[in-house]
C-alpha cells in the first residue's frame, strides 16, 4: 500500500523539474515564490558513520505537555544543527488518564516508522526520535524497489545505509518488505499472476532470492527481518495470492528455504496480509509454520466510518490476528499502520496504542506521511499530538496519553504562512511539497515588470 501510493505522488515531480527549470528563466526571485519550509533541498550525503541534523525539539518543563504539532508541513528539518534533548514532559493531568495493561517487567513493543524508501528514511530516524523527546526508536522500515529483479536483489547502495543504521546499536531492528515478483505494481492480469507464481514454486527465481540473501549477510544484517509479498489477499500486487493460493503458500517457501541455505542469515520471515477478507481469506495464504516466523497485519483506520471496535471483530481482522497467532505460537507485528479514511482520528490512535501495548507485537512501524502520519504529515494535529504524548521521551515504560486535547486556547496550532500577493499556488501533490519544504506559486505580475 506504501508504494503504491509513493508511486502516484513521485509522478508529479516531474512537475517540480519543470517549475524549477521555469523559474530558473525568469527574472530571479521574481517568477517564483516558495515556501519557507524546513527543506532547502534535498539531504546532504550520509557519511560512513552519519549524525544527520535533526529538527530542534522545544525544551518543555517538567509539568507542561508537549506541544500540538504544527498545521503546516511537519517535515523533518536536515538543516538545523542539533540541539540538546528535551527533558520530559508530564502529561496533563487528568483522572481518565491511566497506564495501559502492560505489566511491570514485560518487554515493551518496539516502535518505529517508515520514513522514507531511500537514505533519506535512515536520516528521518534520528530526527523522529528527536522530535518525540528522545525516544527510543529500535525499528527500521523500508521497502525493496518492486520494478526489477536487479533491485529486488537489493543493490549495496540501497542496502548499506540502513545496514549502517541497523549495526549501529545492537537492539535495533531492521525491517525490508521484498517482492516476490518484479512489476509488482503493473497491473499484471490473474492469467500472468498465476503462471509467475507456478514457475516460482517450480524454482525460477530462486537465484535472484538467494543474491538477496548473500548481500544482506555481507553487509553484517543478517537478522533482518523480511515482510515478504506482503498484503498478499488483496489485488494490489503482482505477488498477490488469491490467483493460485496453492502455488503461493509453495512459492514462499522455495523462497524462505533458498535464502535459509545462505552461510550467516538469521533471517526472521513476516507473514503479512492486509487487515480484513480483501480479495482472499488470508488464512488461505498461509504457507506454514516451518517456514513463517512472524503472523503480521498491515491495518490502517479505513474504511470510512468503521469504528475500531469493528476493525477489531471483523472476520480476518486484529483480533483474528492475534488469536491465529498465539495457536500458531507465533509473535505478532505491524510493519504498516496509520491514520486514513477517517481524517484526523484521535479515538483510533489512542485504541492502535492502547492495542498495541495490549498485545505487545514484536515490533510495529507506523506508515508516516500524509495523510497516514504523525510527524511529516500536518493535516492531523490531534491524533498527532496523542501519538507524541504516549511516546514522548519514552524508553521501558508503558506508555500513557490524555483523553483531554488541549484547546486551541492554550495550545494554538500555527496557520500555514500567507502566500506572496499576486502568487497562485501550484498543486504539486504532498509528496513534491514534503521534499521544497513548502508550496511553489507562479506570480503573474513578472511579465508586465520586466517590459
Amino acid at each position: 500500500m506504501v508504494l503504491q501510493q509513493c508511486r502516484a505522488r513521485t509522478r508529479r515531480l516531474a512537475v517540480v523539474a519543470a517549475a524549477v527549470a521555469v523559474s530558473a528563466t525568469l527574472a530571479s526571485g521574481t517568477g517564483f515564490a516558495a515556501g519557507t519550509g524546513p527543506f532547502a533541498g534535498p539531504p546532504a550525503p550520509m557519511a560512513a558513520t552519519p549524525v544527520p541534523p535533526v529538527p530542534a525539539v522545544p525544551s518543555v518543563g517538567a509539568s507542561a505537555a508537549p506541544p500540538a504539532p504544527q498545521a503546516s508541513a511537519v517535515t523533518p528539518d536536515f538543516t538545523t544543527p542539533p540541539v540538546a534533548e528535551p527533558s520530559k514532559p508530564a502529561l496533563p493531568n487528568s483522572s481518565a488518564a491511566a497506564p495501559t495493561t502492560s505489566s511491570p517487567g514485560s518487554e515493551r513493543p518496539a516502535y518505529g516508522a517508515f520514513l522514507g524508501s531511500g537514505v533519506r528514511g535512515v536520516y528521518g530516524m534520528t530526527g523522529l526520535s528527536r522530535w518525540l523527546g528522545g525516544a527510543e526508536l529500535r525499528v527500521g522500515h523500508t521497502y525493496l524497489p518492486g520494478d526489477r529483479w536487479s533491485n529486488i536483489e537489493g543493490t549495496h547502495r540501497f542496502l548499506a545505509p540502513w545496514a549502517r543504521w541497523r549495526t549501529a546499536k545492537d537492539d535495533r531492528i531492521f525491517v525490508l518488505n521484498v517482492p516476490m515478483q518484479e512489476r509488482n505494481e503493473e497491473g499484471v492480469s490473474d492469467a500472468e499472476v498465476r503462471l509467475l507464481l507456478r514457475q516460482g514454486a517450480a524454482g525460477y527465481f530462486d537465484h535472484h532470492f538467494r543474491a538477496l540473501a548473500e548481500h544482506l549477510v555481507a553487509l553484517d544484517v543478517p537478522d533482518t527481518v523480511l515482510v515478504l509479498g506482503w498484503e498478499m489477499n488483496g489485488t494490489t500486487y503482482t505477488h498477490r495470492c488469491g490467483p493460485d493460493p496453492t502455488a503461493w503458500k509453495a512459492y514462499w517457501n522455495r523462497i524462505v528455504t533458498t535464502m535459509r541455505s545462505v552461510p550467516g542469515q538469521k533471517f526472521r520471515f513476516d507473514f503479512t496480509p492486509s487487515r480484513g477478507r480483501d480479495a482472499v481469506p488470508w488464512t488461505q495464504c498461509y504457507p506454514g509454520d516451518g517456514t513463517v516466523d512472524i503472523i503480521g497485519m498491515d491495518t490502517y483506520d479505513q474504511p470510512r466510518g468503521v469504528s475500531f471496535d469493528e476493525q477489531v471483530k471483523e472476520p480476518y481482522g486484529l483480533q483474528a490476528q492475534v488469536d491465529f497467532a498465539k495457536s500458531h505460537n507465533k509473535p505478532i507485528s505491524y510493519p504498516e499502520w496509520g491514520l486514513f479514511r477517517n481524517g484526523d482520528n484521535v479515538e483510533y490512535m489512542r485504541r492502535m496504542l492502547a492495542w498495541i501495548d495490549e498485545h505487545k507485537p514484536l515490533y510495529n512501524t507506523l506508515t508516516d506521511y500524509c495523510p497516514h502520519g504523525v510527524w511529516q504529515c500536518g493535516a492531523n494535529p490531534r491524533s498527532s499530538w496523542v501519538y507524541r504524548s504516549a511516546l514522548f521521551g519514552r524508553v521501558d515504560e508503558p506508555a500513557t496519553w490524555p483523553t483531554t486535547l488541549p484547546t486551541p486556547a492554550t495550545s494554538p496550532v500555527p496557520t500555514a504562512p500567507l502566500l506572496p500577493t499576486g502568487c497562485s499556488p501550484l498543486n504539486l501533490g504532498d509528496l513534491a511539497e514534503h521534499w521544497l519544504g513548502g508550496r511553489l506559486c507562479l506570480r503573474f505580475d513578472w511579465w508586465w515588470r520586466t517590459r
